[in-house]
């Protein structure tokens, strides 16, 4: 990635007094220490004005432009409403995402305008359906608007449907974000407001029966409604057989995230994860969350906690309002334009 340093001069004539007017000099320089560099060396320039243009950030504003980032193994595509020509519809939505015949994702994330916050998320299931939050895709959201120029600064907000979310770019490297932290607002506990249908002011302990099988479960909303069973044993199978089950429970209106949870000690936990309208999945912000907003209440872990899952590890803190701040790795994948044949396919519907 090269910076192309376009060098403009005050214009003096009476027509375009304040104006200003291209000396026609370009430079391709690689980073901004060559810049510094440069500007040192030819210290006349600094009398102009430097429009400095990131070729890779030129890019998304390309018709139809994405780019694909996975945390710990959870991958979403990200779109910009204002470069989108086709509508995202719940099928549209469903065939991008499709693995076989779209690019293959576990959602999308598309940017919009918000006049609430620096910038707006809404977030989609690979089924089609909207969430209102995800701890992964929160990550994986703030580093496309840092790396792609949508904000400068290292601190910034976002508004999502599950509310206001504060968020830090930890580290940087070669001008591209790799660790953020999110402050994921506070664990909600109230059963009415999760959502459930449970009669009990928290659902705590609770047992249902799902497909013959009992589960003591535990509700908890990070802005979306999750589901943790606590279990002395993890097993990939009985989370992808019971999952579906609990996901469609009754009790829950919305549908809810299921995590399913064995402590190590104090300081870390294993979860395994079965995600609304996604299924089984590699890791979860919100279920991370979830998971140690649960145990905390209980105190059978410490304010800080390493949630360790198939797909990597997140850090989790709780303060004592119950104020959740998520840390993690995000990596880029590719990034790239919807091919027409795509964009014809989606016109069809259906997969």
């Amino acid at each position: 990635m090269h910076l192309k340093i376009f060098l403009w001069q005050p214009c003096h004539t009476e027509r375009n007094m304040g104006l200003f007017s291209p000396l026609g000099k370009i430079c391709l320089l690689p980073n901004i220490r060559l810049i510094r560099s440069f500007l040192l060396d030819y210290p006349e320039n600094i009398s102009y004005i430097c429009l400095l243009k990131i070729f890779k950030k030129k890019d998304q504003m390309k018709d139809n432009f994405f780019v694909k980032t996975h945390g710990l193994g959870n991958e979403y595509i990200v779109l910009c409403d204002k470069s989108i020509t086709f509508n995202l519809s719940r099928n549209a939505i469903k065939r991008i995402c499709n693995v076989n015949f779209g690019i293959g994702s576990d959602g999308i994330l598309l940017k919009v305008d918000s006049d609430k916050a620096d910038v707006g998320l809404r977030i989609y299931n690979p089924d089609g359906s909207e969430a209102e939050k995800s701890g992964n895709g929160l990550r994986i959201f703030c580093k496309y608007i840092f790396d792609y120029g949508f904000v400068s600064k290292r601190e910034f907000t976002v508004e999502t449907k599950g509310g206001l979310v504060k968020a830090n770019i930890v580290e940087v490297k070669n001008n591209r974000a790799t660790l953020i932290t999110v402050d994921m607002g506070t664990a909600i506990f109230s059963a009415p407001l999760i959502p459930t249908s449970f009669p009990t002011a928290e659902v705590n302990d609770e047992t249902i029966n799902v497909e013959g099988k009992d589960y003591k479960i535990n509700c908890v909303s990070m802005g979306n409604p999750h589901c943790v069973i606590i279990k002395d044993h993890l097993d990939i199978a009985e989370v992808k057989k019971y999952g579906p089950y609990i996901e469609h429970y009754k009790m829950f209106p919305n549908r809810i995230n299921v995590q399913f949870a064995k402590i190590i000690n104090r300081k870390e936990v294993e979860i395994l994860i079965w995600e609304r309208g996604a299924g089984f999945t590699l890791a979860s912000g919100t279920s991370s969350c979830a998971v140690a907003s649960v145990l905390r209440k209980k105190d059978l872990i410490d304010n800080e906690v390493t949630i360790k899952m198939l797909g990597g590890e997140l850090k989790i803190e709780i303060n004592e309002h119950m104020d959740v701040r998520m840390t993690g790795k995000v990596r880029q994948s590719c990034e790239g334009v919807l091919n027409e044949d795509l964009l014809e396919d989606l016109e069809e519907g259906g997969i």
